[in-house]
Order: structure tokens, then sequence, then C-alpha cells
């Protein structure tokens, strides 16, 4: 996808450590353009596979669900990090390793929003080390509901996520794939 692409050249910034700062666009100042072009592009690669629910985690995953969800025309279900006193009391839960809080996360999800009838798409902003969207699959399957792809907008295929997820044998898909983030620079596969 050019558009993302050429976001992530001029306004992406390297951080070091492997942490990509794309905060100007895609999760803390959302481009709503950008991303219902995200979402379009997202939903025409998994539209075949019959999904009825989206499932992500807050707040980063949000936009890029979103729009999928928008496209495809089904619910958005995001795993809250902060329990409510509205979560039903049997709320199921995954934890997994915040690469830029430098914590663990504990991921929630009601049970009466996701079940055994559901045919359920993972999104997520970043697809780095798989941890965070092991996390979602194992709230998928605790659930019943069965998993059919997974979808990231930036894949920071360096870090081996794609591998670390490949025994889900789903179709994993990204729109734009960072193969390198040496000295500053941020490489990007064409």
């Amino acid at each position: 996808m050019e558009l993302l692409k050429d976001r992530i050249r001029r306004d992406g910034v390297n951080l070091g450590k492997g942490i990509l700062k794309v905060d100007s666009f895609i999760n803390h100042q959302v481009d709503p353009a950008l991303m219902l072009a995200v979402g379009g592009a997202l939903a025409a690669r998994f539209a075949h596979l019959g999904a009825n629910k989206i499932v992500t985690a807050e707040i980063s995953g949000i936009a890029p669900a979103l729009t999928t969800a928008l496209a495809l025309g089904i619910p958005v279900v995001y795993a809250r990090k902060t329990k409510p006193v509205t979560m039903h009391p049997n709320a199921m839960t995954a934890s997994a390793p915040s690469h830029t809080k430098g914590v663990m996360t504990e991921l929630m999800i009601s049970p009466e929003f996701l079940g055994p009838r559901d045919h359920v798409l993972v999104i997520d902003d970043f697809l780095a080390r798989g941890e965070t969207i092991r996390a979602l699959v194992r709230l998928v399957q605790n659930s019943g509901a069965h998993l059919i792809a997974i979808g990231a907008v930036i894949e920071k295929r360096f870090e081996g996520g794609r591998e670390a997820l490949a025994d889900l044998n789903v179709p994993i898909e990204t729109l734009a794939v960072i193969t390198a983030m040496d000295n500053g620079k941020i490489t990007l596969e064409e």
C-alpha cells in the first residue's frame, strides 16, 4: 500500500531498539483518510473469508479495526486494558508484554461479545514479535470462536512475529513491511 509506505517514509521516526514512532498518523493522532484507505485495503484482502467479527486491542488497534469492519459491514470487539465496572464478571483475559511500555498488559473481553458462532479476523496496528496478537488469539480461542485470519497495518519483519504465529495456520496479511531499522533508518520492503 504505497500511500501508507509514503507516510511512513515521510513521518515515521525510528526511536531505536525496534520502536517505530507513527503516532502522528496512526496511534495518537489518527489520519482518518489514511485509516479509511487502510481499512479498505485490509477488507479487500479478507472479504472472501466470511468473518463476522473483528477483534483488536485498545487503543492503537481500534482505528484500523474500525475502518476494516466498516468496509466489511461487521462489528469490532476490542480487548480492554482496564476493567470497567460494566464489564461482565467472567471476562476472558490474556496477558502480553508491551514493547513500548515495558510492562505486561492484561487484555479483557466480555463473553457476551465473543463466542462459538463467531468467525474472527484479528486486526492490529503492528505485527512485531506477535505477542499482542497471540494474546488476542488466546481470547478468541478461549471464547470458542474461530480464528480465520490476522491482519496488521505495519509489520516489522525483522522481529519475527509472522514466524511466531505460523502455527496458527491462518492467513496473515500486512500492508507495509519494514525489513530493518538500523542507524536511525527505516527500510521498507518494496
